[in-house]
């Protein structure tokens, strides 16, 4: 893919071709970030740390993945940033480098807050060009934008359990060419974005009758209501992501290879889950997609700590193809009700979900040490159950048309 057939796509169309760079180099940034909670079993062996420990190195990793996100983003509204994308993979792959060679707690900490900032630097601007290139289908945009960061959560333990688990940490390094190669696609995404700039001033958005009838109040509370969705579902997604390997060996006492397939089995479901949800919020409006995916997730959520084991992967590739579905259409949601501020909208629900699992992964870590793993699986199972609160949510068209306007009639 060129630059020049990059430009050549009208920004009014679905630009696929920069969705899939895009997608491709969130792929990338992600599988990086997924090896930090897929190298766990590792370091907790090798250094002797707690499940305290292990929480606080997610925290650490998933708030400098977060905190900078709305800051970012409001001031990408104002001031966009077309190369930032690159300059995140720098970030990504300076802490890929030292998380390698780390050898003790404190360097293990530094190196996944650089990787934390990478991510923080590169997820709300990756998210407006997304947006920007979809057109008029944002939620398929959003979804294809988004799988690729599923796509390489759920490869980064795989690559885990044949590169890292049997080579040690040095090997962490390989993944380092992973980041230049991101940072490599992202160059030509940023000079289309570069290209694009000039135009945004001949386009307007048509208000959305539903959104313009809100008041600044209803706005608000509703925005509030895709925050503790974000909760419910990125503190389940917590002690999946960090404990359910933990959960296996512990309970039906497979090793940490076999842990680490099953992880991906359930990550690879949350791909899938993704891509399908952005195309139906985009038809059929994204209350819907809200509703069925964190709520439709809790009765096999409920049941997981139960059964066999059998039945628990199971359950939990319908639980990550189920709930996956919902950042997109919150995502997009949000942004429908704030289409001046897309930027701050992505870095706040882009923050929230690191965050939140980080502050999850701190907590179940330490209720862990407290209690058990099987026991933060019977409690983390009531999550889903807090979707109920989508009935609250505003019903909006899911669709926004896009009207040209003479650059000299926008004020």
């Amino acid at each position: 893919m060129t630059t020049n057939n990059i430009k050549s796509e009208s920004i009014e169309r679905t630009v696929f071709p920069l969705l899939i760079a895009i997608s491709f180099a969130h792929m990338l940034n992600d599988m990086m970030q997924s090896i930090i909670p897929s190298i766990y079993p590792i370091i907790k062996d090798n250094y002797g740390f707690t499940f305290g420990q292990i929480g606080i190195i997610t925290l650490v990793f998933q708030m400098t993945s977060s905190i900078l996100q709305p800051f970012v983003g409001r001031y990408a509204d104002n001031h966009p940033q077309p190369f930032s994308l690159s300059t995140g993979m720098v970030f990504t792959l300076a802490g890929i480098i030292m998380l390698s060679f780390a050898n003790n707690y404190g360097m293990i900490l530094l190196a996944v807050g650089v990787i934390g900032c990478g991510s923080s630097i590169f997820h709300p601007e990756a998210s407006r060009i997304a947006q920007m290139a979809g057109g008029n289908r944002k939620g398929l945009a959003q979804s294809i934008f988004q799988v690729g960061g599923n796509g390489g959560s759920a490869a980064g333990p795989l690559l885990a359990a044949v590169i890292i688990i049997p080579y040690g940490q040095h090997s962490i390094l390989w993944f380092s060419i992973a980041a230049f190669v991101a940072g490599i696609t992202l160059l030509p995404v940023g000079r289309w974005y570069k290209a694009q700039l000039h135009k945004i001033k001949a386009r307007a958005v048509a208000p959305n009758p539903s959104v313009q009838a809100l008041t600044p109040r209803r706005i608000h509370w509703a925005i509030f209501i895709l925050c503790v969705l974000t909760f419910s579902k990125y503190f389940y997604m917590a002690s999946m992501t960090s404990y359910f390997t933990f959960f296996l060996i512990d309970k039906f006492g497979v090793d940490i290879q076999v842990s680490q397939l099953c992880l991906f089995a359930f990550l690879g479901a949350v791909a899938i889950g993704t891509v399908i949800g952005g195309g139906i919020g985009d038809k059929y409006g994204r209350k819907y997609v809200i509703w069925g995916s964190i709520l439709g997730a809790a009765p096999f959520a409920l049941a997981l700590p139960y059964v066999n084991f059998t039945l628990t992967i199971v359950l939990a590739v319908i639980i990550g193809f189920v709930i996956s579905s919902a950042f997109s259409a919150i995502l997009v949601y949000a942004t429908e009700l704030r289409p001046d501020k897309v930027g701050m909208m992505a870095g706040l629900f882009f923050g929230l979900n690191f965050g939140l699992g980080g502050i999850g992964s701190a907590f179940f870590g330490w209720l862990a040490d407290k209690t058990s793993i099987e026991f933060i699986f019977q409690i983390s199972t009531l999550l889903p159950l807090l979707g109920i609160v989508t009935a609250f949510l505003p019903n909006i068209d899911p669709k926004r048309k896009i009207s040209n306007v003479r650059p000299d009639k926008v004020n």
